[in-house]
C-alpha cells in the first residue's frame, strides 16, 4: 500500500494582485520589472516572484510572490518601487497572506 499524503505545516508568506497600467504602457512596465524580477529570486528566502501580463484584460499585470518570512519579504522590498513604476500604476489590488500549511491539490 502507498502512503497517505498529509498535509505538512509550514509558513509562508504569499503576495498576491493586481495592478493596473495604461493598456499602451504595459509591456514598457513589465520591461522595467526585469531587474527587480531577478533580483527577488536571487534575495535570500524567496521561493518564487512573477510579474506578467494578464492574458485577457489589456491594462491588468498580475503579481505573484512566495517569500519564507515577513524578514525576508521586507530585507527585499527595501524602499519599494521607483518612482516611475509607481506613476504608471493606475490602481492596484495586492494582499500578503499568511500560509500555515501545504498539501497536494
Amino acid at each position: 500500500m502507498g502512503r497517505t499524503a498529509h498535509p505538512r505545516e509550514v509558513l509562508l508568506i504569499i503576495v498576491a494582485g493586481t495592478l493596473y497600467v495604461d493598456p499602451a504602457e504595459r509591456d514598457a512596465y513589465l520591461a522595467s520589472c526585469v531587474a527587480a524580477v531577478q533580483a527577488a529570486r536571487s534575495a535570500p528566502g524567496c521561493i518564487d516572484f512573477a510579474v506578467s501580463a494578464d492574458l485577457v484584460e489589456p491594462g491588468r499585470i498580475n503579481v505573484y510572490e512566495r517569500w519564507e518570512s515577513d524578514e525576508q519579504l521586507l530585507a527585499f522590498r527595501g524602499s519599494g518601487p521607483a518612482e516611475e513604476q509607481v506613476a504608471a500604476i493606475r490602481g492596484a489590488e495586492v494582499h500578503k497572506f499568511r500560509i500555515s500549511g501545504v498539501e497536494a491539490p
